[in-house]
């Protein structure tokens, strides 16, 4: 996991997120799965690698990781669940935009016409009773 960062933006080597500076002020970042708060440069970075360790399938279940991921989201001032919920509608939306077929693009707020549903379905975790 890597992180490369320059004056301007941060990206990852294993998500498509990204933080960039915002251009209204000299020292305010954004992130791009959290676009409506203004940030510094320390918590940009720290929702980078906040989104890093929620990619990384394999640390799911590490409780180190998970303390950490609860470190980097109160930097953030949000919860480890609001994080996993925003990059997860993120990912929905990339999914989604992928799935729409070509030269038939949705007009905004409404999905492409097709014969078939392309948006996958993601089922709850089955809980017994």
């Amino acid at each position: 996991m890597t992180i490369h960062t320059t004056e301007w933006t941060m990206t990852s080597d294993i998500t498509p997120e990204a933080a960039y500076r915002d251009s209204d002020t000299f020292d305010g970042w954004r992130l791009s799965w959290l676009p409506d708060r203004r940030l510094t440069r320390t918590q940009a970075l720290a929702g980078m690698r906040l989104d890093e360790l929620l990619s990384d399938p394999h640390m799911v279940h590490d409780r180190m990781t998970q303390a950490r991921v609860d470190v980097h989201a109160d930097e953030l001032g949000i919860l480890r669940e609001q994080a996993v919920i925003l990059l997860a509608k993120r990912m929905a939306a990339r999914l989604e935009k992928e799935l729409r077929p070509k030269g038939d693009p949705a007009p905004p707020g409404r999905r492409a016409r097709t014969h078939r549903t392309l948006t996958p379905t993601i089922d709850p975790p089955f809980v017994h009773g």
